[in-house]
């Protein structure tokens, strides 16, 4: 990858989360990651929408809505998901 290609942790988040087809999650709060790898594993919603609210997402312990990082296809102004990988 080079290196103008990256993207940092600080750079994802505060932005706004949708899907394919243009619905509104919320935005990126904070991002779990595994410690060893530094694979990125989860997106936390921050101030997610009535949308997100109805969707059966997968919660943290402490019942922040989770989308696996697996389900992003794109990254720019907005981080866009496959709704069939989350739900």
């Amino acid at each position: 990858m080079a290196e103008d290609e990256k993207k940092y942790s600080k750079q994802l988040i505060g932005k706004t989360v949708v899907s394919k087809t243009g619905k509104t999650f919320g935005n990126v709060g904070d991002l779990v990651f595994e410690t060893n790898s530094g694979e990125l594993i989860h997106i936390i919603l921050g101030s997610p929408t009535a949308y997100s609210k109805k969707l059966e997402l997968e919660k943290s312990k402490t019942g922040e809505s989770l989308i696996p990082f697996s389900a992003v296809i794109a990254m720019g102004d907005f981080l866009v998901v496959a709704e069939e990988d989350i739900i």
